[in-house]
């Protein structure tokens, strides 16, 4: 019975032993110094070894032309495709073992939403207008010969003119155009001032001794 107690003793002695030789040490560690200064890794190899303590002096750099850098990280390569699986898009190259956009070339045309109805078969339709170039189109406000009746013989009137006299109304166009109207034209010597006139107006008042002066559109000053 005491051999049995002494040789279990023995077998705990030994193993507290061997455990406290792998035991790590206080004295053993490492410690890190607050004063150590802080450091960044940069990914790009050519520039670790670079000195480039000049250019993170803003204060006292002037940056040019020349030496404007990017940033580390901010210009990756391209990604190769299809050279190995170890590149990680390598066999299928990322489009997937087989469908229709697996295959080479172009699988669908370019609006094709699956079958669904297409954006540019969704959006309103400008029937009657015509939008390619050549088809532009000058809006005139229309002035008909019947409001230059009231007029005076041998006067010179204008869209301002008529409006201050209540012959014509409001318009939000700022150019004018001179058309026939219902009635008649029956003022003689008459100087009418308008961007356009249509041949029949023209004819009539010329007709009448009167004359039709072109505005330019911009600046209104009398063109003809």
């Amino acid at each position: 019975m005491v051999v049995r107690t002494l040789a279990l003793l023995s077998a705990v002695v030994a193993t507290a032993a061997a455990y406290s030789a792998f035991t790590p040490r206080s004295a053993g560690l490492s410690t890190v110094s607050n004063g150590a200064p802080l450091t960044m890794k940069i990914y790009d190899w050519k520039r670790r070894q670079a000195d480039e303590s000049a250019l993170n002096d803003v204060d006292n750099t002037e940056f040019t032309f020349d030496n404007l850098k990017s940033a580390p990280g901010a210009r990756r390569r391209k990604n190769r495709k299809g050279r190995g699986i170890a590149a990680g898009q390598g066999a299928t190259c990322g489009f997937g073992m087989r469908g229709q956009k697996a295959r080479s070339g172009r699988p669908t045309r370019a609006g094709f939403e699956g079958g669904q109805q297409p954006l540019y078969r969704r959006l309103p339709k400008f029937v009657g207008r015509p939008t390619g170039p050549g088809h532009t189109k000058t809006v005139y406000n229309i002035i008909k010969t019947d409001e230059l009746n009231g007029a005076e013989s041998g006067s010179t009137v204008n869209f301002d003119s008529l409006l201050e006299g209540g012959a014509t109304t409001k318009s939000k166009l700022d150019i004018h155009k001179i058309v026939v109207g219902g009635e008649e034209f029956a003022v003689d010597n008459l100087t009418v001032q308008a961007h356009a006139f249509t041949k029949g107006a023209r004819a009539a008042i010329e007709g009448r001794g009167g004359t039709c002066q072109l505005l330019k559109p911009t600046t209104g000053e009398v063109l003809a």
